[in-house]
This record gives structure tokens, C-alpha cells and sequence, in this order.
């Protein structure tokens, strides 16, 4: 693993700082840079940051001052975006599952466009923020996708133009059609049919006198660092999207917005960590170094879950003998194993105190990792 792919900007921080460990260091200049490559890939989408992928308020701050817009899950969401600077009108309450109480809230503080899936969500809506501007998140199966998310969210088309059909009756605005791909999606071709989906759902409520206004386009931007064998860059992403909506809805587009998490700031962030234990377990099942970490699943690496994602590692002895290793967390859960069946190979040097880094770990490490679990202290964030 020797591509170390680490901004100077990020390097200096650990050089001259030498923050301990574990740690999260995010270059907000990467954050930018995607979100800005998003915006002119697709210049005729707004840009919805979906929050949850990193919620630290330098990054929501620079979003805010570019013009970003913010899709939040949470009534918390939607406070760190207010305290970021962002006004209510740059904001989607897009998770389908809210509670009444919490809609309430939001629609007072002056949010107006939400989330939803199914008849019971549409009903709290329409008591708690009457006259909201409302989209209706349909099923797709997200194959391509690292983490499919096509179980949890979603109704089929037909359900979706009764539900917004329902929507008027209840007085809220029908305002569109949303969807979700799959996060780490590698086919750009899996927008095509959910489009042409939503290109349908358009027409059947036009022939009810309802004209939806809006496609969600979702998320599912890839981070470009730990895919191995690599993924389309997303101008790739851009065009192919842009083909599947002019020729599924003509000339006549409706407005378009995206959600982007893991590929606007995976890339920005680096998990820095230290060796805790080496560990030769040289028995029938294992012939490999157990490389002990100050950071596992519980605190920044929970998407080693499944090893579906695999990271690039540095170490400070890159280019010298390497062997088979097995990489774990700190804590006294059993699950707190990274990397096993993954052939990961570090350098027969690393021993415990040296630090490692772990590469475009910017998405869902902080935001998922545990508040104390064993004691071991919150994830800290920087941004550089």
C-alpha cells in the first residue's frame, strides 16, 4: 500500500500538531473541491449535503458560505445547519421516518420541503406541517452499490402517485419523486431506471392535475480513494445522469437536486491511529501478525463492517518487508475486527506506539462512532 494519497495540508497538521491518537483530520479545501466538481458536473442540480456523512460545523460552514444546501435526518441535523449559517429554505427534512413532534419543530422553524414514504409519515406531515411541500422516496434495489439501501426506504411507483395524490387531498403540495441508488455506487447506469420511474409517476399525476416540480436525484457519489480497481470519475456520473433525464422527461425538466454524502468528504479525511498491540498468534486458524489499533468499528471504522470497504493504510515503514496481517480494534467486543479475510499486508517493522493512517475515511467514521463505549473517549475531528 503505497499510494499514500494524504493532502500537505493534512501531513503538515500531523507533523507539526501531532494530535493524538485516534483522530479524524479533514482538508476542507477536498470538500470544496467536490462539492464544486458536483455542482458544475451538474450545473442545473442544487447540492443537498446529506449531513450524516459528517457533521462537523467547519465543514457545514464552508458549505454554507459556497451556497450549499443540506439534506438533514434529524431535528439535531437541522440545528447544526441553522447554527452553520444556512436559512430553513436550504434545508430537506429527507428521512421517511420523523417523529410528529419533531416535523412540528422544523416546520416552525421554517423548513418546508420533506420526506416521505408511506400513508402514516404523509398523515404527520400534514398535521404537524400543513401546506409543506412534500416528495415521495420510491423502492430501488441499488445493485452496484456498496451499501444497497433498498429494504428500509422506499414505496413502489403505483403506491407513490396514490400517496401523492393523498398528499393534495391533505392539503400539502405533491412536489416530486426521490430515490437512492445505493451509497458507493459504482454504475452510473443505475440512475437510468429509478428516472425513468419517476418520469412515469410525473405523467400518471399530470393525467390527475397534479405537476410534480421536483426529482430527487438521491446520493450514492462514490469516494474515489478505497475502491479497488477505481470508480468513474464523476463527470462520468454527470452525463449519464443528465442522458437518462433529457431522454425520459424531453426538453420539459423538472427541477433537480442531489444529496451527496460519502462523495463529497470521504476523500477530505484521515483516521490517524497508533499501534497498540502486535500480536504473533501463530496457531492452526491464524498464521498472522494481529495488528492491535487504537480505533476499530466503534470509534471511526464501523464501515469495515462486512469489509466491503477497504481502506488504503500508511505506515511509517511503507516500502520495507511486508506480511500477512490481521487488523482489530481496541475494545473487548469480539465484532471489533477490521480486516481478516481481506489480504492486507504491512510491513514486518510496525511495532506498537508507531502510528497508522487510515485513507478517505472523511464519511461516516465520526458520525458513526460510538460516544464512550468501553471508555474509550468520542472520535475528535479536525479540519485543516
Amino acid at each position: 500500500m503505497t499510494e499514500t494519497l494524504i493532502t500537505d495540508k493534512i501531513d503538515r497538521f500531523l507533523t507539526e500538531v501531532r494530535p493524538e491518537t485516534p483522530c479524524l483530520v479533514m482538508d476542507l479545501d477536498l470538500v470544496e473541491r467536490a462539492y464544486r466538481g458536483l455542482a458544475e458536473t451538474l450545473p442545473t442540480a442544487r447540492v443537498f449535503y446529506a449531513v450524516k456523512a459528517n457533521p462537523a460545523p467547519e465543514i457545514l460552514e464552508r458549505l454554507t458560505r459556497l451556497g450549499g444546501c443540506f439534506d438533514t435526518a434529524s431535528r439535531g441535523e437541522i440545528e447544526l445547519v441553522l447554527a452553520a449559517g444556512a436559512g430553513p429554505e436550504r434545508i430537506s427534512f429527507g428521512n421517511t421516518i420523523k417523529k410528529e413532534r419533531d416535523i412540528a419543530w422544523a416546520h416552525a422553524a421554517g423548513v418546508r420541503l420533506y420526506a416521505f414514504d408511506c400513508i402514516a409519515e404523509l398523515e404527520k406531515i400534514a398535521r404537524a406541517a400543513p401546506g409543506a411541500q412534500v416528495f415521495c422516496r420510491i423502492l430501488v434495489k441499488g445493485e452496484g452499490a456498496k451499501w444497497p439501501l433498498s429494504k428500509k426506504f422506499g414505496c413502489s411507483p403505483e403506491l407513490g402517485v396514490e400517496l401523492l395524490t393523498r398528499a393534495r387531498e391533505l392539503g400539502l403540495e405533491p412536489y416530486g419523486v426521490s430515490f437512492h441508488v445505493g451509497s458507493q455506487q459504482t454504475d452510473a447506469a443505475q440512475w437510468d431506471l429509478p428516472i425513468e420511474r419517476s418520469a412515469g409517476m410525473f405523467k400518471a399525476l399530470a393525467e390527475k392535475g397534479i405537476q410534480l416540480k421536483l426529482v430527487n436525484l438521491g446520493g450514492g457519489f462514490p469516494g474515489h480513494h478505497y475502491q479497488a480497481g477505481g470508480v468513474p470519475p464523476v463527470a462520468a456520473y454527470g452525463i449519464t445522469i443528465m442522458d437518462s433525464m433529457t431522454r425520459h422527461f424531453g426538453n420539459d425538466l423538472p427541477e433537480m437536486i442531489l444529496e451527496p454524502g460519502r462523495g463529497m468528504v470521504a476523500d477530505a479525511g484521515v483516521l490517524h491511529t497508533e499501534v497498540v498491540l502486535v500480536s504473533n498468534r501463530d496457531t492452526r486458524t491464524h498464521r498472522r501478525r494481529w495488528i492491535y489499533l487504537d480505533a476499530g468499528k466503534f470509534n471511526g471504522l464501523i464501515e469495515t463492517l462486512g469489509e466491503v470497504i477497504q481502506y488504503k493504510i500508511r505506515t511509517p515503514h511503507d516500502g520495507k518487508e511486508a506480511g500477512p496481517v490481521v487488523l482489530a480494534g481496541p475494545t473487548c467486543d469480539s465484532l471489533d475486527i477490521l480486516y481478516e479475510k481481506a489480504d492486507y499486508r504491512l510491513p514486518l517493522d510496525l511495532a506498537i506506539g508507531d502510528t497508522v493512517q487510515f485513507i478517505a475515511v472523511g464519511a461516516y467514521c465520526s458520525s458513526y462512532a460510538s460516544v464512550g463505549f468501553n471508555g474509550f473517549a468520542p472520535l475528535k475531528t479536525y479540519c485543516v
